[in-house]
């Protein structure tokens, strides 16, 4: 075995001996890029940073190859507030009063044409009980049967996520 300049020969092979790469100088991959965008949104979520200040930082990640220039782009920004304080968590939680099963699905557009039903019958009535000065039987009592049967399945299960 012999050293020459670098380059180990041992025999017929021939080694490159390199010192080792500080962490901070390792080469980034497109996963760890997106993993700080995602970071950047967050961000932009709770009003950390503006959008244009997003933009420009976005533009960074993806040009970072190391790990150092990946940890500048945040290198200013602080700890986020806890999920539940973002609008995107708010949106989660409305979005799983119904589960993604097939019976979540029917339960889901049932009950908006219900809602919608019964919106209309309650505006009618009381646009002709306006109309007429005088308070009319309140029909839309009986819209509320469908209604009330849409809730049954629901408390029994049908369409509710499992928690």
């Amino acid at each position: 075995m012999t050293v020459l300049g670098g380059v180990v020969r041992r025999g017929a092979r021939m080694l490159l001996v390199t010192d080792p790469v500080p962490p901070s100088q390792l080469r980034v991959s497109d996963a760890e890029r997106a993993l700080v965008e995602t970071r950047l949104r967050r961000a932009v979520e709770v009003g950390q940073l503006e959008l244009g200040e997003f933009d420009q930082r976005a533009a960074l990640t993806w040009a970072a190859r190391t790990r150092a220039d990946l940890a500048a782009v945040t290198a200013d920004l602080g700890p986020l507030p806890p999920p539940e304080m973002t609008a995107a968590s708010r949106q989660d939680v409305r979005a799983h009063v119904f589960s993604d099963t097939g019976g979540g699905t029917a339960m889901r557009v049932l009950s908006t044409i219900w809602v919608c039903a019964f919106v209309v019958n309650v505006v009618t009535w009381g646009a002709v009980s306006l109309g007429t000065g005088d308070l009319v039987f309140p029909w839309p009592l009986f819209v509320l049967s469908p209604g009330a049967v849409l809730l049954t399945l629901y408390l029994v299960g049908i369409g509710r996520p499992r928690r």
